[in-house]
């Protein structure tokens, strides 16, 4: 598809840069909300169609016209963020098919003096061209790593070699900025957060997922183990997803964690989108005191 002379891709995008919203959020990971908020701009449209998706409003529904903006315009965005509201970060959420649109603002917003940690929020089905063309310019890499199953990606997401793919993505990730590094106050300053987002049914293969970051990449790389899932979407009509996850689900995944031996990130409440639990209540377990 030719995107820049008006043509629509997967993601149903064109030329411009689509931004549904920008705002100081204070539910994303302690280390990236910290007090102030992370700066978090929702781009519209995605590549990936998940029949549960949480956002498909802004991600699958109607484009409105009116989100249509040029880089200059993403520019003043970031400076808002950082300047009017102090946000601790730039967090660019579903970034990855406006990755040269991003680009071009940082050209321009940098010059106006941004200086906060770049946030690239994504679903973790990037291609290694794009990550390559970022390298050294995103500090913190938030991936997704929704399955370790080709089958189920293709089924629920409509992601074609999801597994390689993802994984190559992140492995690119993690060789560009290595393990989070935090503030003095814990604020991330750089570094790979891992999203896992545990789904009923085990349709995940979470442990899968886990036992490759331990082996493949680092028993010390930082993760978030994500227990909000709930039927929204068209998930209801989706037998294996039409339900919110067990606590034993849950369970087994945060043991899991341990048995792997990843300490460094973060848990949550059972149905809890932003309610971050510092440790396993298990006294002298380390995981959740990411350094």
């Amino acid at each position: 598809m030719d995107r820049l002379s008006g043509e629509i891709g997967f993601c149903r995008c064109s030329r411009e840069a689509l931004v549904a919203s920008a705002c100081a959020h204070l539910g994303e990971e302690p280390a990236l909300s910290g007090t102030k908020g992370s700066g978090t701009i929702f781009f519209g449209g995605c590549t990936l169609k998940c029949v549960y998706c949480q956002n498909y409003q802004i991600s699958q529904g109607r484009l409105e016209p009116e989100w249509e903006i040029d880089y200059r315009g993403l520019a003043e965005r970031m400076i808002y963020l950082q300047d009017g509201l102090g946000c601790h970060n730039i967090n660019l959420v579903s970034p990855s098919h406006f990755a040269p649109q991003i680009l071009m603002a940082l050209v321009c917003a940098v010059p106006m003096g941004l200086q906060v940690p770049l946030v690239y929020n994504t679903n973790g089905y990037d291609s290694l061209a794009t990550l390559r063309a970022l390298d050294g310019i995103v500090d913190v890499y938030l991936p997704d790593i929704r399955y370790a199953s080709d089958t189920w990606a293709r089924k629920f997401s409509q992601g074609a070699d999801y597994v390689p793919v993802a994984r190559g993505a992140i492995s690119e990730m993690y060789r560009q900025v290595g393990n989070l590094v935090t503030d003095d106050d814990g604020t991330a300053r750089r570094g790979l957060i891992v999203r896992l987002l545990v789904l009923p049914n085990d349709v995940g293969g979470c442990e899968d997922s886990l036992r490759w970051l331990a082996e493949d990449v680092s028993r010390d790389v930082t993760v978030s183990v994500m227990s909000q899932y709930f039927p929204c979407h068209r998930a209801a009509r989706v037998p294996l997803l039409s339900r919110k996850i067990y606590g034993a689900e849950y369970a087994r995944v945060v043991h899991s964690l341990e048995r792997l031996g990843l300490q460094n990130g973060w848990i949550q409440e059972i149905g809890s989108a932003e309610s971050y639990v510092p440790d396993f209540k298990r006294e002298g377990h380390p995981f959740g005191k990411t350094v």
